[in-house]
This record gives structure tokens, C-alpha cells and sequence, in this order.
């Protein structure tokens, strides 16, 4: 692959999809549920082969499980595209209008961002999220997708782009990446991408950063923290515990660290253990925690800054709520993080003093989700601190402009003092 040709077709692209109407993208989307429906047998098909080559390659069982993309995740994926149809175009808005001066008008205006390039992990759902986010918003993309999905990703790629080509929409908006090479060569092509949005380590998405002029926006670990409280109720910390760390191990939203207030620790560790070993997880705690349970591994700092993506937690014991922001902010990846109290003021204070993303009160991490959020999925969550933070659903693909409108209006009035602002908002 050309990779500079192919990101200057999808620059072209770009810019006639940035005028196409919301009733033609709806039309596009629709085309899309139609076509991943009746090629169904042919992307199972597909990912069957990419499923057995992971298998003997040793591919762990949860990233295996993140691979699968069976007749059940298609009715999945369908269904999100065809949500996105009932989600207002993000593109187009008015933000606002100010009255500079009579006759002179300023329109803050919504935008897609242009061409963005995404490199995410071997989940085959993500191509068809990614790709029909970018759309609706009125943007070019280039992916590339883990390497064990190969088979399943080049089938995608190819039903949704003539899905949605047959509609009318200019060839080339979506360009499938192969291999690292198309991947250092796209990082060097900041005349041609707007933005681009890593999915993976800490390591990988530091790479990218470290290597390329274009913005980079996203997340690296998912290091997510459960903080039973001590005025928890006992019976809801086990559950929301149980459903952040085992609902679905293998995503960047699953807890990763359990941290327990002292006043309630030795009742509620016991019970903690009991459940997650029943549920097939392995724990390694503090010296705090190893003293009230047996059998249990010790954890240092290199744990508490893990990301396991897999039966794993680490646990500690800590002095309140405090001790708990503190230990957050230092380890997490200020992505997700949850409190579970019965203490108003408690939850509050520790809301507002962790510093991710998404910050929650006695509900499991794995809400945080764009789907979820109703944000019609999501292109990746956003651990920045720029226009997008948190999962990034629509609004965070688009951006602004300024529209100026005047009836012959120049500067040299204003500033000779024969006129004068009256910046009214309209």
C-alpha cells in the first residue's frame, strides 16, 4: 500500500463528506447493518480463521475472547449501527451566534476534524464502530486493526466502504492500514491527518506520541479502581466489585485495583476474597490486606500500576478517603474509578479529587462506555485533557469554525473609533 496516496484520497474524501447531508449519512449507515447482515456467513467465516491461527500462536484466552466476532457480536454491531441513525448529526450545529455589530454576524459552527487515523487492538467490533462514528460525523478515517484479525478486519473494511460508496458516498473515506510499516508511514503525514487516536499500551501509544507531529488523543492502561468505603454497604460493594473486575476482564474499563477503607476492611476482605476466588480470580494484596487473608500474593508498586486485562486484582488497604484519591492519582490511568458509600460528602470530596475521566459513586467502572453514555458507541476513550475526555462518541469527532458574515464591515472603523462593538449574543 501507498500510504501517502491513500491518506490523500482520504483527505479528498474528507472534504465532500463534510457537506454531505445527515439524511444521505443515515441512508450510508443503514446500507451498512443491511450488508454486515447478509455477508454474515462470510465474516464468521473469516474471523474463524483468524480465531484458530491466534489459538496456535498461544493468544491468551481473554485477548481470544476480545477476537471472537461470531453470529451474536454481528446482531451486536448491527444494532449499534443502526442507533446511530436516531443520534443527531454532531456536524453542522450552530454553537452560537454573536452581533458584532449591526449587519455583523459571528456563527460559531460544528465540524468534522478531517482525516483521522486509528490503530486499535484485534477486536473486530472496534472496525465497525470506528468506522461508522467517523461517518456520521462527517469524517475521513485510516485503521489498522491487531494483526490476528486480519482476515476479519479486510472483510469489514470491504462490506462497509462499497456499503456505503453504493449510497453515494466518495470512494476512499475509509482506508484499511497493513502492517507497522503503513503505520510509521502515516505518523509522518501531518500535511494529510488531522488527529490520530492509539488503542493499546502505555508503550504503544507513548510510541506514537514520541513519533509523529499529527495530535494524538487517547488512552494508554486501563488501570480503573473499585474504593469500598467505610460506611459501604457490604452487600453492594461485592457487587459492584464483582461485575468492574469479572463482567468482562479483557477491556480497558474492568477494575484493576480494589482499595478498602481500614474501618471496613476486616469484614469486608473476607467476603471480598470468597466471591472473587469463586469467580476465578487471583489476588495479590498489601501487608494489610495479607493479614487478614490467607493465600494470598504479595503486591508492590508494580502491581498497583498493572493493567492485567485478566483474572487478576490488586488490593490495599488504605486510611479513608484520602489515602484512597491519593493512591489513584498516583497509579491509575485516569480513566475510571468508582466509590462505593453511603456517605454523601465522602463521594463527593473523592468525585471531585481523582483525576480521570470518568469518576463514579456506587456503580460499576464498566458503565464507562460510550454505547452507555448514549454516545452511539465510542472511537476509544480519552484520558487527555483537550476538547474530548472520557469515551469519545460523536461529539468528541467533530470541532468548530468561525463565520463571519458582514455587508462590507472593515476593521479600520472600529479601530479609528467611527464605530463601535456591540458583541450582543444572539
Amino acid at each position: 500500500m501507498d500510504i501517502k496516496h491513500s491518506a490523500q484520497t482520504a483527505r479528498s474524501a474528507s472534504i465532500l463528506l463534510s457537506a454531505v447531508k445527515t439524511g444521505q449519512k443515515n441512508k450510508a449507515l443503514l446500507e451498512i447493518a443491511k450488508a454486515i447482515e447478509s455477508r454474515s456467513g462470510d465474516i464468521v467465516e473469516a474471523n474463524r480463521k483468524d480465531l484458530a491461527a491466534a489459538a496456535k500462536n498461544g493468544l491468551a484466552e481473554p485477548l481470544l475472547k476480545r477476537l471472537t466476532f461470531d453470529e451474536k457480536k454481528i446482531a451486536e454491531v448491527c444494532m449499534g449501527v443502526k442507533s446511530l441513525i436516531k443520534l443527531d448529526d454532531p456536524a453542522g450545529r450552530t454553537i452560537s451566534i454573536t452581533e458584532l455589530d449591526k449587519g455583523l454576524m459571528l456563527y460559531k459552527t460544528s465540524c468534522p476534524i478531517g482525516v483521522i487515523g486509528v490503530v486499535f487492538e484485534s477486536r473486530p467490533d472496534a472496525l465497525v464502530q470506528i468506522s461508522t462514528l467517523c461517518l456520521k460525523s462527517g469524517n475521513a478515517v485510516l485503521l489498522k486493526g491487531g494483526s490476528e484479525a486480519e482476515h476479519t478486519n479486510e472483510i469489514l473494511a470491504e462490506v462497509i466502504s462499497g456499503a456505503a460508496e453504493k449510497t453515494g458516498l466518495p470512494k476512499g473515506w475509509l482506508v484499511l492500514m497493513h502492517g507497522r510499516e503503513d503505520v510509521r508511514g502515516m505518523l509522518k503525514l501531518d500535511g494529510l491527518i488531522d488527529l490520530i487516536i492509539p488503542r493499546g499500551s502505555n508503550e504503544f501509544v507513548r510510541y506514537i506520541m514520541d513519533n509523529t507531529n499529527i495530535p494524538v488523543m487517547g488512552h494508554a492502561d486501563g488501570i480503573c479502581h473499585v474504593y469500598v468505603d467505610g460506611r459501604a454497604d457490604m452487600a453492594m460493594a461485592l457487587k459492584v466489585l464483582i461485575d468492574s473486575k469479572c463482567q468482562y476482564v479483557a477491556v480497558c474499563n474492568a477494575a484493576e485495583s480494589l482499595l478498602v477503607d481500614k474501618r471496613i476492611a476486616a469484614r469486608f476482605l473476607p467476603a471480598a476474597q470468597k466471591t472473587l476466588v469463586e469467580n476465578g480470580v487471583e489476588i495479590r494484596g498489601c501487608a494489610g490486606t495479607r493479614k487478614m487473608l490467607k493465600a494470598v500474593k504479595a503486591a508492590g508498586d508494580r502491581d498497583f500500576g498493572t493493567e492485567y486485562l485478566d483474572y487478576i486484582i490488586s488490593v490495599k488497604v488504605v486510611d479513608g478517603v484520602e489515602e484512597a484519591v491519593e493512591h489513584i492519582n498516583r497509579y491509575g490511568s485516569h480513566h475510571t474509578d468508582t466509590i462505593v458509600t453511603a456517605d454523601r460528602k465522602t463521594a463527593v470530596r473523592f468525585m471531585e479529587s481523582v483525576d480521570s475521566a470518568s469518576v463514579f459513586w456506587n456503580c460499576s467502572t464498566r458503565f464507562s462506555d460510550g454505547f452507555r453514555y448514549g454516545l452511539g458507541a465510542e472511537v476509544g476513550i480519552s484520558t487527555n485533557k483537550i476538547h474530548a475526555r472520557g469515551p469519545v462518541g460523536l461529539e468528541g469527532l467533530v470541532i468548530y469554525k468561525w463565520k463571519l458574515t458582514g455587508k462590507g464591515h472593515i476593521v479600520a472603523d472600529y479601530a479609528e473609533g467611527r464605530k463601535k462593538f456591540k458583541h450582543k449574543k444572539i
